[in-house]
């Protein structure tokens, strides 16, 4: 029987204070559409198949196993779907010797939707056995992807899921990127296809639960040892011809060792480049934000403006970005807090982590940042207990200038220094105050 795991739920923050120390658990058949994501109406489930050894990348460990950022290239691309509210279930399948090293890793990294499978000696061996962990649930479509695909988006399985549920069946394709030649036994050119008329096929590939059970209980002993292609026993089986859909490039597979560095730099990108900036609806804080947004788009970042943590972004919240809470005059500790809970909550467990920023604008002269709730040293503690979550939690203390160039000038040290935590990340300076 298919192993279960879900994560546990938070406690309290230093002081007493209530916040999560760890991520929540959600809902998953009754959670509801976050903003920005696509409503499905029907059951939809996802078999990973994870059994590969890795044998083309030449590592001793297999590539779905391999970390990046200290966190497994497969807890990515689960990740990749449990951030979608309409799947219910992601059925991973590894090889025997495998579980407990998959388990191990669902409950470090708080995937709340995951059973563990055991595989088969091929392909569709483990896919087939993933299939059948679903009998039970039966979803409407059943969603087949490659673990070592970690960059699939919500989008695109929104297109898949609908032509599966239409059709029957459906697959991402790409266009080729070479010519496909045959050789002869002796190793001499036999011919060549026309590349314009033919596809590579991708994951992920969808059908409904009725296709893909059939066809697997319908199928041969050789299918099953030697083929790779679920659409071809779709059509061979069950007569259902697959809806090709194209396919964005971020499907691309790990495959190789060299790989493993794109896939490394893919995804550093966005938490080198990106921010979401609380603002508030402060005249002075609006102000500040578009200076800044000047600043840091010379150091080729981009900034995302918020003005509250109302209910309708929690889109945001799930982008792999960093965070700049601007309080003006006033700085509430609770305000911090209030944004770590919603991070907590929505995002469970960083792929990676996370710099928190909070800028203390003052508007009165040198005179410091009125502290309505704690002080230094509760930012200190609460940036302590965040560590351990990969959320690092850092503070700036900006004077608000009536000069022209004196006001430039602060905004360009702030923005340097935003640049400088966002890429450097230094555990030394979380939690200490530092000056624009």
């Amino acid at each position: 029987h298919p192993a279960e795991l879900s994560m546990q739920a938070g406690g309290r923050g230093p002081n007493g204070r209530p916040h999560p120390r760890t991520f929540l658990a959600c809902a998953t058949a009754e959670s509801e559409p976050r903003s920005g994501e696509r409503a499905v109406d029907f059951p939809v489930c996802v078999v990973l198949p994870a059994g590969g050894t890795g044998e083309r990348t030449g590592l001793q460990t297999p590539k779905q196993f391999w970390s990046f950022l200290d966190r497994p290239l497969i807890s990515y691309t689960i990740d990749a779907f449990e951030r979608v509210s309409w799947i219910q279930n992601v059925v991973v399948v590894v090889a025997k010797e495998n579980v407990d090293q998959m388990s191990h890793i669902v409950q470090r990294f708080a995937h709340r939707k995951v059973r563990v499978v055991t595989g088969g000696c091929t392909r569709h061996r483990s896919i087939s056995n993933g299939v059948r962990a679903l009998a039970e649930d039966r979803p409407e479509v059943v969603i087949v992807h490659d673990a070592v695909r970690p960059f699939v988006e919500e989008d695109f399985l929104y297109q898949i899921a609908l032509a599966a549920k239409e059709h029957g069946a459906a697959g991402a394709i790409r266009p080729l990127v070479s010519t496909v030649i045959a050789s002869t036994a002796e190793g001499f050119l036999d011919h060549s296809l026309e590349r314009s008329k033919y596809r590579a096929s991708e994951t992920p590939q969808g059908f409904t639960f009725d296709v893909i059970s059939q066809a697997y209980q319908r199928c041969s002993d050789w299918d099953l040892e030697f083929g790779t292609e679920c659409l071809h026993l779709a059509l061979r089986y069950c007569r259902v011809h697959a809806k090709l859909v194209p396919g964005p490039p971020t499907l691309w597979k790990v495959t190789y060792r060299w790989d493993l560095a794109a896939a490394d730099s893919i995804l550093k990108e966005p938490m080198l480049r990106s921010a979401c900036v609380l603002s508030g609806d402060s005249v002075h804080a609006a102000t500040l934000v578009s200076s800044l947004q000047k600043a840091v788009g010379a150091l080729s970042m981009k900034l995302h403006v918020l003005t509250d943590l109302s209910a309708g972004i929690q889109a945001f919240l799930m982008k792999e970005w960093n965070y700049i809470h601007v309080s003006v005059d006033v700085c509430r500790l609770s305000d911090m807090e209030a944004l770590v809970t919603r991070l907590e909550v929505e995002k469970r467990a960083p792929l990676c982590p996370l710099v928190l920023i909070w800028v203390h604008l003052n508007t009165h002269g040198d005179q410091p940042c009125s502290r309505a709730e704690g002080d230094t040293a509760a930012i200190l503690d609460l940036a302590s207990a965040l560590k351990p979550n990969k959320l690092l939690l850092y503070s700036i203390q900006l004077h608000k200038s009536e000069e022209p160039e004196l006001w430039e000038g602060s905004v360009s040290k702030l923005s340097e220094l935003i640049g400088v935590l966002v890429k450097e990340r230094s555990p030394a300076l979380v939690g200490q105050l530092l000056r624009a």
